[in-house]
């Protein structure tokens, strides 16, 4: 059920990922920033809204560290917050470029089997906020909210120092709770981790806080690669996924998890993806296939020379980029989804691949919306990226991302050498446990959405009022889905609809009785006006690529089938009342 304005979905969760934007007016009412919806947000999609435990670490830093007029983004390594100096300095309208500085804190000295964490400020003019943020957004590789929450606590107990001024080696002595030493890793066998609701953040700072046992964190971390790799093919604990074997992930020969690496955020696989690929090869441009998520495409044009954009994403557009390529244009990747999110258009992997061997540039395909339950595409690739934020997790309430290797491909060994000295495990441990725990039932979590959504998809398609549906199963790049399709795969749990009148988009929309927020691949039905929240201020740009300013987006959950029909019926009827 739609939640109140601002609320974050799911309720009463301190690091929800999505927020409750219940009609379209609300959704237009944020995007102008009016007061009557900005001033009600608890939370927000964290890449576009500043969590407020980052907030306050933020406040904190400023406060300690900050000169009169600035302010500044929080980042988990030196590396990290240098990118976004340097970001901020070029891509400033200022003349000439503002002054940025970055200060890096540390853990001081003390037990190295509990978990810790560095921290990173990047200190910029007020006015430089915008651009800052745009690196904030599309990198996406901000600190997470628990790991603010934890550098906030180190930060007030004296155990996270600027470098250089850890003058000595033992802990200051904190809260009574922290003076044990780590706890056992045996404490953790239970299952599931934590309890469900609303009070499980706080159960786990209350009763581990620093204590948490860097073993245990790499064990969860562990398990999640071989879930992603295609080892774990039942629902199963986190000391069954460890006893298991390693081998036999994904059908591609010579695959293990040690192909898979994890990032804080999917749109930080895909900006790490991108970054690896000019390190390994040069500055090239790319080409984005397809008209994608927003940030993807703003990642391929803001860092690096630019990018070749093909909106369509059709047989055409690999026509006139095989004539390029044979006129002698050369480029680094190609990026795209499969299938593309708003449009749930999938590419034709298999003729990418073969332009791509024959004229040599990598492909990188992000599986998010298909899932690699439902599609195989890594023998197609030679790097898949994925959010985990999604349907891996279900649960809404952690951010996390995936980079997997393809080892047959042909820049594997170039690659695999240059994330050996490349790759930060920037993904926080806390972090890492949420998603563990929320990802032990992601087959059966599928094979539901699956079917769910296939239902609910037959009966829009049956409805007058319906303009169209965009679904894998009823797309004409059907075909191209097929062949990538795994053998027991659905078509996923993502489509999108478009009405004859913004109207009716807005009636529909408004009497749907489901949570209404950002994100998707949730457990629960989530809807939004996707064009509206995506491409606010450039509506008829993305409509030239059949993204309609009344298209609503729907990701399938785990409902009760019959309940869900439902529920999409009653909306539907709503719009037959309006027009007898």
């Amino acid at each position: 059920m739609p939640g109140e304005v601002g609320a974050p979905i799911p309720e009463d969760t301190q690091h929800a990922v999505s927020v409750s934007l219940p009609t379209w007016k609300a959704n237009v009412g944020y995007e102008e920033g009016e007061e009557w919806v900005v001033s009600k947000m608890q939370t927000g999609y964290p890449r576009f809204f500043i969590h407020k435990s980052v907030r306050k670490l933020v406040s904190t830093m400023l406060q300690q560290y900050g000169r009169p007029g600035e302010d500044c983004m929080l980042f988990p390594s030196p590396s990290i917050a240098s990118r976004c100096r340097q970001f901020v300095k070029q891509h400033s309208p200022t003349s000439p470029p503002p002054s940025v500085r970055v200060i890096d804190l540390s853990p001081r000295g003390g037990q190295d089997t509990c978990i810790s964490s560095g921290l990173s400020a990047v200190f910029f003019p007020i006015d430089e906020f915008k651009v800052a943020k745009q690196f904030w957004q599309h990198s996406g590789d901000g600190v997470s909210s628990r790991r603010a929450e934890f550098c906030q606590r180190e930060l007030e107990e004296g155990y996270l120092v600027e470098k250089g001024n850890d003058l000595s080696n033992r802990p200051a002595k904190g809260p009574k709770r922290y003076s044990r030493g780590c706890i056992d890793k045996e404490y953790f066998k239970l299952s599931p981790l934590v309890p469900d609701g609303p009070d499980t953040s706080r159960f786990v700072e209350e009763r581990f806080g620093r204590n948490l046992d860097v073993e245990f964190v790499s064990n969860a971390k562990l398990a999640i690669r071989r879930r992603i790799a295609g080892t774990l093919r039942s629902n199963v604990g986190l000391d069954d996924a460890i006893a298991l074997s390693r081998e036999g992930g994904r059908d591609v020969d010579g695959f293990t998890e040690d192909d898979v690496y994890l990032f804080p955020s999917g749109m930080s696989a895909i900006f790490n993806s991108h970054r690896l690929l000019l390190e390994a090869r040069g500055p090239e441009r790319s080409i984005c296939y397809g008209f994608p998520y927003v940030d993807t495409l703003k990642i391929l044009q803001k860092f690096g020379p630019g990018c070749l954009f093909y909106g369509h994403g059709s047989q055409d557009d690999l026509n006139d980029l095989e004539e390029k390529l044979e006129s002698g244009e050369r480029f680094l990747a190609l990026f795209c989804e499969f299938p593309g999110n708003p449009l749930l258009i999938s590419p034709d992997l298999c003729r990418i691949r073969e332009l791509a061997d024959k004229y040599h540039f990598a492909v990188v395909v992000d599986e998010t919306v298909g899932s690699f339950l439902n599609v195989h595409v890594l023998p197609y690739a030679d790097i898949v990226v994925s959010s985990l934020t999604k349907v891996f997790s279900g649960d809404s309430n952690v951010m996390g991302g995936s980079l997997v290797l393809n080892p047959k491909g042909s820049y594997y060994p170039l690659l695999k050498e240059k994330l050996k000295v490349t790759y930060e495990d920037n993904f926080w441990g806390e972090d890492a446990l949420f998603l563990e725990r929320n990802s032990r039932d992601f087959l059966s979590r599928v094979e539901r959405i699956n079917v769910n959504a296939e239902a609910v998809c037959e009966l829009l398609l049956k409805h007058p009022k319906i303009k169209q549906v965009y679904y894998p199963k009823c797309s004409p790049t059907k075909v191209f889905y097929d062949k990538c399709r795994c053998p027991d795969g659905g078509y996923g749990g993502l489509l999108s609809i478009t009405f004859y009148t913004t109207e009716d988009a807005v009636l529909f929309f408004d009497e749907i009785k489901t949570a209404k927020g950002p994100s998707l691949g949730t457990n629960f039905t989530l809807s939004s006006p996707y064009t509206l929240l995506a491409h606010y201020g450039e509506l008829e740009w993305a409509a030239q690529f059949g993204v309609e300013l009344s298209l609503v987006r729907v990701s399938i959950g785990l409902e009760d089938t019959a309940a869900l029909i439902a529920t999409f019926d009653k909306a539907l009827q709503a719009l037959e009342l309006r027009s007898e």
